[in-house]
């Protein structure tokens, strides 16, 4: 299995996403506890860029990931604007030489 970064662009509907947040939580937590994703958050706000998150999934093609997100709460919601999903080859750090020491060699 590869690792894929998962950019995620909010729209700017700040009141639904608070409504399915935890929704979405539920979601990404459930693939969490399967082993997709292994990590996920928000970046920090900034006043020249719209809100956004990285989500960093295991899987084994971006297409099958990009339909396995399309189930997001927030994705059916339409609180996603725009997903961007690229392989990710991690070469150094303490991620590569440790927890996901396994599946990056």
């Amino acid at each position: 299995m590869a690792i894929f970064a998962v950019h995620y662009t909010y729209s700017d509907d700040t009141e639904a996403r608070d409504e399915h947040r935890s929704a979405h939580r539920e979601f990404l937590g459930a693939l969490a506890s399967e082993g997709v994703v292994l990590i996920s958050g928000p970046y920090a706000e900034v006043d020249e860029a719209p809100d956004a998150a990285l989500i960093l999934l295991r899987g084994d093609s971006a297409a099958e990931l990009v339909e396995l997100m399309r189930e997001d709460p927030f994705q059916q919601q339409g609180l996603v604007e725009q997903v961007a999903v690229r392989e990710w080859t991690p070469v150094l750090g303490a991620w590569f030489e440790g927890p996901l020491a396994d599946d990056l060699r």
